[in-house]
């Protein structure tokens, strides 16, 4: 079938898809109050592709009383036009992503109808920021509602008007409520950016994490230092490089440069689907496996920093100390000390709830991997021992149980998935089984609430299909 030539073509043709695949129709959850307050039946937090997406789902199950918040401008939900400095996106481009497998919504056909099945055939990789573009299209075809530049706060537990449990969330508009909260929270997921303590410890003047918004043109003509062998840390070193940095120093601290990516092993359905229902045993084994080989970086990333003869890589690279002398960043390596005039650390993100602000009330009884599973002493890692233990339906389980049974009401859906699901939660490859997942055990949970009241209805319901003749019966 050929491609929509326009995007007002397209966009008539999702309006069909969505109706020719609406079914069921009927509506099945009512409005609820919290103290006279409306209620949202699902609360997300998050707008990037995450929150997205499952919005995207529920809707699809007809729950329509939902609301994303996401506390950056509108067009800035991820890191697509801010702090990701790559070129492209890493997944090949033929993937289905939050479209959920609607041909019509997937970016290929965003992209045909906008730029022609000629530019789509010779295009590699997918622009990052035509894919955020694609986002946002996204976001306003299929009608998910989200609010920008609003923060959320504090999350406790509160008791609809009809007795249901349901939350109170502080946000930067003042107190909400919801049934559900879904915490789509992107790569920060349950925790928060990290960088090693004697980094952290330089000035401010003197250091970076990637996800931070770094002024390169001031670095023309320095010396930057980046930590990190991943796609990330090698795009930050190639952006100082083609701002006219002196030289940039790539410290890795394994002997060999991680050149598998393992991520684009496990890209099949059994794995995608089936590894969160699995053994611990089984799912630890894995994980362990793809998040001890860390993410691999391409060969475009790798192409763009090695062309400078100013780019320099040094492998058992780890920085062990850090100290400001003379005015510039001195670094202990295991091979001497190195000295930079800024640094740029890769390090990635650390799970701890009680980095969130949002789980300020919770954090300390979530529980984690470390207090549900013992590895073997080969397969022992305290850096995933800390990722949060989640229920079948992606929800927060309690390290003790009783405390704080609320946070059941809790679902997570981003890299914080890692552990119990695989890439369930990080990677736009598998959100066409992920998403509909976790919506599916929000619906739930709602649906278990709401027993009483649908079985009210049922025995009350007398809607008739068919008209009998009783006058004719009787006389038969």
């Amino acid at each position: 079938m050929p491609a929509p030539r326009t995007l007002a073509e397209l966009e008539a043709d999702v309006a069909r898809d969505l109706d020719l695949t609406g079914h069921p129709r009927a509506p099945w959850l009512v409005a609820k109050t919290v103290g006279g307050a409306p209620a949202l039946d699902v609360l997300i937090i998050g707008g990037g592709q995450c929150g997205v997406a499952v919005a995207h789902a529920l809707k699809r199950d007809k729950v329509d009383n939902i609301l994303v918040l996401d506390r950056a401008d509108y067009g800035r939900e991820g890191p697509w036009t801010t702090y990701g400095r790559m070129r492209a996106l890493r997944s090949l481009k033929d993937m289905t992503g939050p479209d959920l497998r609607l041909p019509s919504l997937t970016y290929q056909s965003w992209h045909e109808a906008s730029f022609g099945t000629a530019h789509w055939e010779a295009m590699r990789f997918i622009p990052k920021e035509l894919w955020n573009d694609y986002l946002l299209w996204f976001r306003r075809i299929t009608g998910v509602p989200v609010q920008n530049g609003i923060e959320a706060g504090a999350i406790t537990p509160a008791t609809t008007d009809d007795g249901l449990p349901a939350f109170r969330i502080e946000t930067s508009e003042g107190p909400m409520h919801a049934r559900k909260v879904l915490l789509a929270t992107g790569q920060e997921g349950i925790g928060a950016w990290w960088m090693p303590e004697h980094i952290a410890a330089l000035p401010r003047a003197f250091r970076a994490h990637t996800n931070e918004m770094i002024d390169f043109a001031a670095l023309r003509g320095k010396v930057v230092a980046v930590l990190g062998a991943g796609a990330s840390a090698f795009d930050n070193a190639a952006v100082a490089l083609e701002e006219g940095a002196a030289e940039v120093h790539v410290f890795c601290r394994r002997a060999e440069l991680m050149v598998v990516q393992p991520y684009r092993w496990l890209t099949f359905a059994g794995f995608l689907r089936h590894m969160g229902e699995m053994s611990d045993e089984w799912r630890w084994r894995f994980m362990s496996h793809v998040l001890g080989m860390r993410e691999g970086f391409a060969q475009d990333h790798y192409d763009r920093v090695i062309r400078f003869p100013n780019f320099r890589l040094h492998t058992e690279g780890e920085w062990q100390a850090a100290r400001v002398e003379n005015g510039r960043a001195v670094l202990t390596t295991p091979r001497g000390e190195f000295t930079a005039d800024y640094c740029i650390t890769g390090t990635g993100v650390r799970m701890d709830a009680a980095a969130r602000p949002e789980l300020a009330h919770c954090a300390e009884n979530i529980a984690t991997w470390g207090d549900r599973y013992t590895p073997p002493a080969r397969e022992a890692n305290p850096r995933l021992a800390q990722y949060p233990y989640l229920n079948a339906d992606s929800a927060f389980v309690e390290k003790r149980p009783g405390e704080t049974p609320w946070i059941s009401g809790i679902h997570l859906f981003g890299i914080g998935t890692t552990m119990s699901f695989g890439p369930a939660g990080s990677s736009i490859n598998a959100m066409a089984i992920s998403a509909p997942r976790v919506a599916a055990g929000i619906t739930r949970n709602l649906f278990a609430e709401d027993m009483p009241r649908l079985y009210a209805d049922l025995c009350a319901y007398d809607e008739k299909q068919v008209e009998v003749d009783a006058a004719r019966l009787a006389a038969e």
